[in-house]
């Protein structure tokens, strides 16, 4: 896939625009690596490159500086640095737009384990629901400029096809390209049918594509309007952190976004030594040592399954989500409003936005739904899902779940669909079933 889906706990559904047809996507404002650069055995033996390399990590600059420096200034080093695999993040001043914001990580959660002060473990909060939205990946070949050609899935999912950039269109002299308005055009692959299989692959079996990723995320206490990202290439990775984020969201309701329970418990990112299957040039399996990127949610599970009772929770952590995706700032009020010890919620402050209009009735709720030819009882399971058992008693989910009606009142199949999907068709009325 190139573009993640964003989609919050009940996110709002935009209206069309001119530039707004895309799916959303988070924005990223700062990088964290999951290993350093070195030179190459062949670049450590030129003083000069040496020389450039041990500049550039004082100064802070990026491994990508570093390198097009040594590319500039040794044109015959090719490739001059390669990855190594270390137990730490590598947290650097230029890689941020405002390179104070590395200062600050390392500040608040950096350790010295006897190598200086580095960045070893560190938690994070995800501003999305969907595994997809904050860990996006695809398969990908670069070429020194741009992408050449990745991944993405058919619209049902089933089918994973190989995409490219399409031609630049001519004028009809064919002498002139056509302006392109919003970005350059995409197709699939001509020369393998445009489908993605890595084993018939030229350019999988000769290591030019490589499946990549990234996490998004924000750090508490690091003050960024944009989400941080942590990219990575390793399959264990990634698969280890999707059982993670499916074991969390099944015990609160689908919701892995936010705090993770009432005392503000997040996911924590860190490495782990871990022996790693490997198939060498000649089909023989060996295990190797590898620092690998781990997801943690060092949470007390029965904590977790009380909260998704608690929609005030819910509904609070959705709201600060959206917030965060949109690019509004919280004031004071919804940053600090979090339910006290005894699990109650603190009293508003006079700065809290009002409540949604409406405070309908569950009675009038249901009386929508019905009149919107979907089966009371079957809304109120949908909604137990979505927002937790007790949002029916609570003014804010009521509002909440009859905003949802009202965008779904001209298309009340559709949001019945919604429903069926979310639940399994096993149970829909007859008439909903016959329209599957």
């Amino acid at each position: 896939m190139t573009n993640a889906i964003v989609t919050v706990q009940d996110g709002t559904a935009a209206l069309p625009t001119l530039l707004g047809q895309g799916p959303a996507r988070i924005p990223t404002g700062g990088k964290i690596r999951p290993g350093i650069m070195v030179l190459t055995k062949k670049a450590a033996e030129v003083p000069q490159a040496k020389d450039i390399y041990q500049q550039g990590v004082v100064d802070g600059q990026s491994f990508e500086q570093i390198e097009r420096a040594l590319k500039e200034a040794l044109p015959q080093l090719k490739s001059p640095l390669v990855p190594r695999n270390v137990p730490w993040f590598t947290v650097r001043a230029q890689d941020f737009p405002n390179p104070e914001v590395a200062r600050y990580i390392l500040d608040a959660y950096g350790e010295d384990r006897g190598q200086g002060r580095r960045l070893y473990r560190f938690p994070v909060v995800f501003p999305a629901d969907h595994w997809q939205s904050v860990m996006p990946h695809e398969m990908a070949v670069w070429s020194t400029h741009e992408k050449r050609f990745w991944s993405q899935y058919s619209a049902d999912g089933q089918v994973r096809h190989c995409m490219c950039h399409a031609p630049v269109p001519m004028d009809h002299t064919g002498r002139r390209s056509i302006r392109i308005f919003g970005g350059r055009k995409t197709m699939q692959r001509e020369d393998n049918g445009g489908i993605c299989d890595p084993e018939s692959c030229p350019e999988y079996q000769a290591r030019q594509c490589n499946l990549t990723g990234r996490f998004l995320f924000f750090i508490p206490g690091i003050r960024t309007i944009s989400a941080l990202e942590l990219p990575t290439t390793s399959f264990y990775a990634m698969s280890n952190a999707i059982q993670r984020f499916q074991a969390i969201g099944h015990m609160r309701g689908g919701r892995i976004s936010g705090f993770l329970g009432r005392s503000r418990e997040t996911f924590y990112l860190t490495k782990v030594l871990r022996d790693v299957p490997h198939i060498d040039e000649d089909g023989r399996a060996l295990r190797v040592p590898q620092w690998i990127i781990e997801l943690e949610a060092p949470v007390d599970v029965t904590a977790l399954l009380r909260d998704g009772e608690d929609p005030e929770t819910a509904i609070m952590q959705a709201a600060m989500a959206e917030q965060v995706l949109e690019g509004a700032p919280m004031n004071n009020a919804q940053a600090e409003t979090v339910p006290d010890a005894e699990g109650e919620a603190l009293p508003p402050t006079p700065d809290e936005p009002p409540m949604r209009p409406g405070n309908p009735t569950l009675e009038q709720l249901l009386g929508r739904a019905e009149a919107m030819g979907i089966a009371g009882e079957r809304l109120l399971h949908y909604a137990d899902r979505r927002w937790g058992r007790g949002w029916k008693i609570n003014p804010h989910g009521r509002a909440r779940a009859w905003e949802e009606l009202e965008r779904h009142a001209n298309d009340p199949a559709g949001y019945a669909d919604k429903i069926d999907c979310a639940l399994g068709r096993q149970g829909a009325p007859a008439a909903q079933q016959g329209r599957a």
